[in-house]
C-alpha cells in the first residue's frame, strides 16, 4: 500500500477517530462516498456510490448513530430511511450540491402545472434523481414517482415506461439523455426543460411528443470533461480503455469505451486486467484512490476535476462530529416530506439490482 504524507496532527486525529469508532463500536456506522478524501474512506465502515450508501442507511437498524460523509442531499436521503432511533449527521453541513440546487420545489411544481395544462400527467411519471432535496424526492413519491441514482437509472426509466408514456427526469439532463440513448429514444423525442422560461422554452407540440422531458441541470464535475480530453489521451495513450460517468456529455459518452455509475467505474479498474491503463472520467479523489488501490495497472484521470463540496470534509470535521455525536449538524426531515419521500426511495430500493 502507498504510504501517505499526513502531518502529525492528522495522525492524531485518525487515532481519536479509530478509538471513539472502537469504543462505540456497533451503535456508530460512518458512510463514505467513494469522492470523499482517501483519509475519510479509509475510516468508513462502509463505502459506496449514492446507491449503495442508500441501502447501507436503510438497513444499519443497529446503529443509533449514522455520520455521512458526502453531501447534504445523500445525508437528507439516510435520514428519510432511518428509524426513529436513529440521528444521522454530516461532518459539513454546506457540503452541498449544486446540480441539487439547479432544481426547486416552486420551479418543479410549476413546470408540473405547465405540462398539465398541455397533457394529461398520469400519462407522465416523475424520475428525480438522487442529486436533490427532499422536498422534490417527496414531490415524486406523491405522484406515483421514484428516485434513481447513476446506478439505476435504466431500470428505474423501464420502471416509469412500463407504467406510463412519458418521463419527467430532473435535474441533471445528460444522465437522463444517456439513459434515454441507452434506450433507443430517439433525439427528437427527448427536449430540455429550461425552467427560467415558459413551458421550459417548449412548444405544446413537442411536449406532445415528447417521451423524456429533461431538466436543464448539470453536473459540474462530469461537464468538465470534453471531447478534446478524450481525443488528447486516446494520442496518447493508444492502448488505453477509457471509462466515464453518464453525468458526462453525451458526446464525451459516445467517444468512450464504457459508461457508467461511479460503482460500475470502481468495478471496471478492479477487474481490468493486469498491466492495463485505464483513463477515468470522474471526480479526481476517487481516480485517485483507484490507481492506489491497483498498483499493477495504469489510473489515470481524463482530466483533473475536483468535487469542492465533497472536499469540505476532513479529518478535523469528521473528528469534532464524533466528539459531538449525535448533537451537532444533525440532519433532519419533517414527517410530511418524510412519508412521501420514502415512498419514492422504496420505489428505488425495490428496483432490480444493477
Amino acid at each position: 500500500m502507498v504510504m501517505l504524507d499526513r502531518s502529525s496532527a492528522e495522525e492524531r486525529h485518525i487515532e481519536e477517530i479509530r478509538k471513539i469508532k472502537k469504543e462505540m463500536g456497533d451503535k456508530l456506522v460512518i458512510l463514505a462516498h467513494h469522492y470523499q478524501r482517501i483519509d475519510i474512506v479509509d475510516l468508513g465502515d462502509f463505502i459506496g456510490d449514492s446507491f449503495e450508501l442508500s441501502e447501507k442507511a436503510a438497513h444499519s437498524r443497529e446503529a443509533k448513530n449514522i455520520v455521512f460523509c458526502g453531501v447534504h442531499f445523500m445525508a437528507e436521503s439516510a435520514a428519510i430511511l432511518a428509524g426513529p432511533h436513529q440521528v444521522v449527521q454530516i461532518p459539513d453541513e454546506h457540503a452541498g450540491c449544486p446540480m441539487a440546487d439547479m432544481a426547486d420545489i416552486h420551479n418543479v411544481e410549476k413546470a408540473w402545472e405547465e405540462i398539465a395544462s398541455v397533457i394529461d400527467t398520469a400519462a407522465i411519471t416523475p424520475i428525480v434523481y438522487m442529486n436533490s432535496d427532499a422536498d422534490l424526492k417527496a414531490f415524486c413519491g406523491r405522484n406515483g414517482g421514484l428516485v434513481c441514482t447513476s446506478s439505476n437509472a435504466p431500470a428505474a426509466f423501464d420502471w416509469a415506461f412500463g407504467r406510463s408514456e412519458k418521463v419527467f427526469f430532473f435535474p441533471d439532463q445528460h444522465l437522463g439523455r444517456n439513459t434515454g440513448n441507452e434506450r433507443g429514444i430517439p433525439r427528437e423525442e427527448m427536449i430540455v426543460w429550461d425552467p427560467q422560461k415558459p413551458f421550459g422554452g417548449n412548444s405544446s407540440e413537442e411536449i406532445k411528443r415528447a417521451r423524456i422531458i429533461l431538466w436543464d441541470g448539470y453536473c459540474l464535475v462530469h461537464t468538465h470533461f470534453t471531447t478534446k480530453h478524450v481525443r488528447e489521451m486516446r494520442k496518447q495513450f493508444p492502448e488505453a480503455k477509457i471509462v466515464v460517468h453518464p453525468e458526462c456529455h453525451e458526446e464525451v459518452v459516445a467517444l468512450s469505451d464504457a459508461v457508467g455509475s461511479t460503482g460500475y467505474i470502481v468495478k471496471y479498474v478492479q477487474e481490468a486486467a493486469p498491466g492495463s491503463t485505464i483513463i477515468v472520467g470522474t471526480e479526481i479523489n476517487l481516480v485517485k484512490r483507484l490507481a492506489r488501490e491497483n498498483p499493477d495497472k495504469k489510473v489515470i484521470e481524463l482530466h483533473d476535476s475536483l468535487c469542492t463540496n465533497m472536499f469540505k470534509i476532513d479529518l478535523k470535521k469528521l473528528l469534532w462530529t464524533l466528539e459531538n455525536i449525535g448533537t451537532v449538524n444533525v440532519v433532519t426531515v419533517s414527517d410530511t416530506i418524510k412519508e412521501d419521500a420514502r415512498k419514492a426511495l422504496k420505489r428505488m430500493l425495490d428496483l432490480p439490482r444493477p
